[in-house]
């Protein structure tokens, strides 16, 4: 938009102020009486000078730098500077013809009555650009991810730089295990030292988890990992030759070196299942709200399978940020929860599980 623009320079008291000084410093206190009323009426007439506003009219364009309209200013004001200064500008439309252009219109500052001039204040010298409609962070500080749609598994790469793996990671979880194609042999046990324990049941805004107190471990490959939390997904995430189960436990542990491992316990359609049977009992409906249990209540050993011979890879977590170089356990037997366990679950979950990854080239261990 071309235009005119008026700059009015207000600057009050600077007059006052240079008189005040003088004054202060003893400068008028020595002085003949003469001499003193004339610089007295110096001061008045330069504070007059300063009080009262100098306008000019100044011509810029669409492509006009706003440094140079800057310099323009101070040059149709006889000013060599207008640091800290205040400005109040008023900028009057110039009929050039052209349509005004919409996405401009859309952004520009509120008419005053008429609709003649826009007015706006600046600090002359301390260039600021306007924020945009888009500007800062689209998501906010926390970023909200979900399972479907345009925060969905398919998103999740692209919302944060930190979630970066869930779109280019090369060891990502979950997986579809075909027996197969697995590595079939002998493996070590999988040592369980699991106690009655203290816990608290969470709705995390994307599951159903529990944060458990105690030294509850498993001991492989020559490392004991402590169990932190454990959650559920529904369905289950992992598919067994290309078969989902109704849902799933991932139990999460970690070692003293940081490494996670996580053994995904499947759960299939059956009898009532008793620790599920607490965890529900305690579950908070609201995201964000945190239960406690009774102390000692938990006992994970009643969620294990009897026979607990498993399928182990190198995989991800499994929700943002996705990060690999997680152990993977998945006992190859299900255990049991009945309808009503997994319809009180997915009542708050329909689905909360992210879809299989590919393999690429990954061994998966088949215990035997």
């Amino acid at each position: 938009m071309s235009g005119v623009l008026r700059c009015i320079w207000l600057v009050a008291g600077v007059g006052l102020a240079s008189g005040a000084g003088a004054a202060d410093h003893g400068a008028a206190s020595h002085a003949e009486p003469a001499k003193t009323a004339a610089l007295a009426a110096k001061a008045a007439s330069a504070a007059a000078a300063s009080v009262a506003p100098k306008t000019a009219d100044v011509e810029v364009k669409p492509s006009s730098d706003p440094k140079a309209a800057g310099y323009l200013v101070r040059e149709a004001l006889g000013l060599d500077t207008v640091t800290n200064k205040k400005l109040t500008l008023v900028m009057k439309s110039k009929p050039s013809g052209a349509p005004a252009n919409p996405r401009d219109a859309a952004h520009e500052a509120p008419a005053v009555a008429g609709g003649a001039y826009k007015r706006g204040t600046a600090r002359a010298g301390a260039t600021k650009p306007a924020a945009g409609a888009h500007g800062g962070d689209a998501h906010g500080s926390d970023v909200h991810w979900t399972y479907a749609g345009e925060t969905g598994p398919e998103a999740w790469g692209k919302l944060k730089p930190e979630f970066n793996l869930c779109a280019i990671g090369k060891r990502q979880s979950p997986i579809n295990i075909e027996e197969s194609s697995s590595l079939q042999g002998p493996a070590e046990p999988l040592q369980f030292d699991y106690r009655p324990s203290s816990a608290a049941v969470v709705n995390n805004g994307h599951t159903i988890q529990v944060d458990v107190q105690g030294e509850n471990t498993i001991t492989v490959r020559s490392s004991t990992f402590r169990l932190l939390q454990f959650h559920f997904h529904s369905p289950s995430e992992e598919q067994i030759n290309f078969k989902r189960f109704p849902m799933v436990a991932h139990l999460v542990h970690k070692n003293a070196e940081g490494q996670l491992a996580v053994v995904a316990v499947l759960l299939e359609t059956g009898a009532v299942n008793p620790v599920i049977d607490k965890v529900w009992t305690y579950m908070p409906l609201d995201a964000g709200d945190r239960v406690r249990m009774p102390p000692d209540l938990l006992n994970l050993n009643e969620l294990l399978p009897t026979d607990q011979r498993y399928y182990q890879f190198m995989g991800s977590l499994t929700t943002p940020p996705c990060s690999e170089n997680v152990l993977w356990l998945v006992l190859k037997q299900p255990v049991s929860i009945s309808r009503s366990q997994i319809r009180l679950f997915t009542q708050l979950y329909p689905n909360n599980a992210r879809p299989v990854q590919p393999l690429n080239g990954r061994t998966v261990r088949d215990a035997q």
